[in-house]
C-alpha cells in the first residue's frame, strides 16, 4: 500500500509499505478521506511540536477487525481520533487530558495519509473510533476532529452568552470557530485576516464584522465597535506572534486570549508583561482534543446545527499528498484541503 512518510526536513515521500498487521483488539481502516491540518505543514517543515506522523483527520471503512473486537464490524464507516489519554494519570485526574504522556504516544499506524491504517488497541477500547452515519460524507467527517479542537478551546475560555469575540485568522479553523461561537450564543463575532477572500468566507460563515489589518488598524477598529473596551475574548487561530500581540492589545480588561494556532518552535514574543498583569488578561492555550469533544462535534455535524461543507475547497489524490500540504501552506486561494485515495 501507499503511505506518506517523513524522511527529513521538507522531505515527505509516498512509499510502498506493507499493510500493518493487527492484534486481537485492533482494527485496520481503509482510508477514504483525510484532511490536511496546519500541524502537517509544520511537520513537513521540520517544526515538530507534535509527533512526526502525518495525517490525523482520517475517515474510512473498517477493512479488518481483530478476533476480540466485538462492537465494530468490517465495512462500517468510521472516523478515528488519533490520540487518547489514559484517564488515570496525574494530568488526566486534573482534567488536562492532552498533557497525558499516553496521549502523545498513541497514534494511528503508519499515518492518516495512507491507503490503510492500523488503529491501536487503546484507541479502539477508549471510544476513539466513531461510527459515521450515511447522512454525512467521508469528506465532511474529516472536519469532525478540527471542530472538536475548536469546541475544546471555546469551553476552556468560559465564553458567556452575549460576549463579543474576535477571531484572528479566517482559515478553516477560524471559520469553524465563527460558526461554533454563534452556536454558543455570543453577541458578535469579529473576524480578522490579511486575505480578502478569506474575509469574504468569514462573512458567509456568520462573522458580523471583518477587518483586514493591512488596510485598517485592527485594535482601534475593535475598540470602536465595543465602546472602547475591546473584545471579551480573542481567539488566535493562527500561529504568528504578531497575531498574539494584536490579540493582547484588542482584548478588554479582564478578558481572555485563547492561543489556538500553533507557533513555530523557538518563536518568541516581545510584549510588556506588566500590561497583562495590570489589565488582568488571561492567556489560555488550547492544544488538540479528545474523543469527548469529538463525539460532540460529530453530533453537531450530523444534526445540521453547524454546516462546514463549504470549508472544503481542494482535493488531492494520495500520490500528490506533498502538493496538497504545500498548497494548504500557501493558502492564497484555498480553505480546507482534503486528501483522498
Amino acid at each position: 500500500m501507499k503511505a506518506a512518510l517523513i524522511r527529513g526536513v521538507n522531505d515527505v515521500r509516498v512509499e510502498d509499505v506493507p499493510i500493518p498487521t493487527i492484534g486481537r483488539k485492533e482494527i485496520i481502516v481503509k482510508m477514504m478521506a483525510c484532511g490536511v491540518c496546519g500541524t502537517d505543514i509544520e511537520k513537513m517543515r521540520g517544526e515538530l511540536l507534535t509527533p512526526a506522523v502525518l495525517g490525523h483527520e482520517a475517515t474510512g471503512e473498517i477493512f479488518e477487525v481483530g478476533e476480540d473486537v466485538v462492537d465494530l464490524k468490517v465495512g462500517e464507516r468510521v472516523l478515528v481520533h488519533h490520540h487518547v489519554p489514559c484517564y488515570v494519570c496525574h494530568y488526566c485526574r486534573h482534567g488536562s487530558h492532552t498533557m497525558c504522556e499516553e496521549f502523545q504516544r498513541s497514534n494511528i499506524d503508519p499515518c492518516g495519509f495512507a491507503e490503510y491504517f492500523r488503529v491501536p488497541e487503546t484507541n479502539v477500547n477508549r471510544g476513539a473510533v466513531l461510527c459515521v452515519p450515511d447522512t454525512i460524507s467521508f469528506e465532511e467527517a474529516t472536519l469532525v476532529e478540527p471542530t472538536a479542537c475548536c469546541i475544546r478551546s471555546i469551553m476552556k475560555c468560559d465564553i458567556q452568552i452575549g460576549d463579543d469575540v474576535l477571531v484572528i485568522g479566517a482559515g478553516p479553523i477560524g471559520l469553524t470557530q465563527i460558526q461554533l461561537l454563534k452556536l454558543f450564543g455570543v453577541s458578535r463575532v469579529f473576524s480578522s485576516d490579511v486575505l480578502d477572500f478569506r474575509l469574504e468566507a468569514a462573512e458567509r460563515f456568520g462573522a458580523d464584522e471583518t477587518i483586514n489589518p493591512r488596510q485598517e488598524n485592527l485594535v482601534e477598529r475593535i475598540k470602536e465597535m465595543t465602546e472602547g473596551r475591546g473584545a471579551d475574548v480573542v481567539v488566535v487561530a493562527t500561529g504568528t506572534t504578531d497575531a498574539i500581540v494584536q490579540a493582547l492589545r484588542s482584548v478588554k480588561r479582564g478578558g481572555t486570549v485563547n492561543l489556538f494556532g500553533a507557533p513555530r518552535r523557538g518563536a518568541s514574543l516581545s510584549y510588556d508583561v506588566s500590561e497583562i498583569f495590570i489589565r488582568e488578561v488571561s492567556i489560555i492555550p488550547s492544544y488538540s482534543t479528545t474523543e469527548l469533544e469529538t463525539n460532540m462535534a460529530l453530533k453537531l455535524l450530523v444534526s445540521g446545527r453547524i454546516d462546514l461543507r463549504g470549508l472544503i475547497s481542494h482535493r488531492f489524490r494520495l500520490e500528490h499528498v506533498v502538493d496538497a500540504i504545500r498548497y494548504a501552506a500557501d493558502g492564497k486561494d484555498c480553505l480546507k484541503v482534503i486528501v483522498i485515495p
